[in-house]
């Protein structure tokens, strides 16, 4: 259960704003049509794997021991495993293999036969990203399409079945940004139906402690102290610092530097703001202080950083940081 103080939604604007910064990104890889009894199995190359019922039931195993029952409207998440298989039908019944599907194709559905619909895909994450996942995923976390907080995943469920099925121009361009709708749906049930481990997705749907978080959002550069982001959770300044420790994992000021860091690498990766500019716009005392923090979490100087992951910026305005 999730700890007091704590509710059962992420807020939009915090959530939203640890997407965009640390580029966490759904892809749909394909999809299975068939009728029982079939099987299908492979190997998982992705840090996060997931696997969606839109129509029927599915047994999923994974190495570790892990497995689930995905019924019609379920989502199975799995992090960092090497291989799953998924079979529908009695276990003792010979079943027709079926290769992993490679690509987004069109699954001409024949309503008489009533098959079994299930879409496998990945999330794509950058270093941060995986700071934010991994330490809340379970080998397999299973969201139940019939909890009450998921009936926005099923709607999503819905629309990727009817773009599966129907064929409709740009329905590859539409199971594109349904992939990365069915990833910002699965964290939020996800929140609402498990017990987080500490970590970024346990704070950011932790509602006391929320005001604080949103203020270093707002103003990474800000000399914040621990008694001005206490008063804004309204606590005591050690009842604050226990509380954000134990939902984050970490001190709040610790916190705050790590979050300086991530608007960095992004800065670095998608636009040409100087090292001495983004030093002074994330309330660093000098260029050389940025550096050396940056240096300390991420292993190189930013200069170096940057020549290594810069991508063609396309626009003013891809990361904005407060001034």
């Amino acid at each position: 259960m999730v700890g007091t103080g704590e509710r059962t939604m992420v807020p939009d604007d915090l959530l939203s704003d640890v997407f965009r910064h640390v580029e966490i990104h759904g892809v749909i890889s394909g999809g299975i049509a068939a009728c029982a009894p079939w099987v299908s199995s492979g190997e998982v190359s992705d840090d996060v794997k997931i696997v969606a019922v839109l129509r029927g039931q599915a047994h999923l195993r994974a190495d570790g021991g892990v497995s689930a029952h995905l019924a019609e409207g379920d989502v199975a998440v799995l992090g960092r495993r090497s291989w799953l298989a998924l079979r529908s039908g009695a276990q003792r019944e010979s079943a027709r293999e079926i290769a992993p599907p490679v690509g987004w194709t069109r699954l001409p559905l024949d309503p008489a036969s009533q098959p079994d619909v299930v879409v496998g895909g990945h999330v794509q994450l950058g270093p941060r990203g995986r700071e934010l996942l991994h330490s809340v995923l379970p080998p397999v976390g299973h969201i139940r399409g019939s909890a009450p907080g998921a009936s926005r995943l099923r709607t999503v469920l819905d629309l990727l079945l009817q773009e599966f099925s129907g064929g409709d121009v740009g329905s590859g361009f539409a199971v594109s940004q349904y992939a990365q709708l069915l990833v910002l749906e699965v964290l939020r049930a996800y929140a609402d139906q498990a017990g987080l481990s500490p970590g970024w997705l346990r704070l950011l749907s932790n509602e006391q402690l929320r005001p604080a978080v949103q203020l270093m959002h707002d103003d990474p550069g800000h000399p914040w102290r621990l008694e001005q982001l206490a008063r804004a959770a309204t606590m005591s300044r050690t009842t604050f610092a226990e509380s954000f420790r134990r939902t984050s994992g970490l001190p709040p000021l610790v916190y705050l530097r790590r979050w300086r860091i991530v608007l960095a690498e992004r800065a670095l990766r998608h636009t040409d703001t100087s090292v001495d500019a983004l030093a002074a716009r994330l309330g660093y005392a000098s260029p050389n202080s940025f550096s050396t923090a940056f240096r300390r979490t991420i292993g190189v100087p930013p200069l170096t950083y940057r020549r290594a992951h810069a991508k063609t910026v396309s626009g003013p305005a891809q990361t904005t940081i407060p001034d």
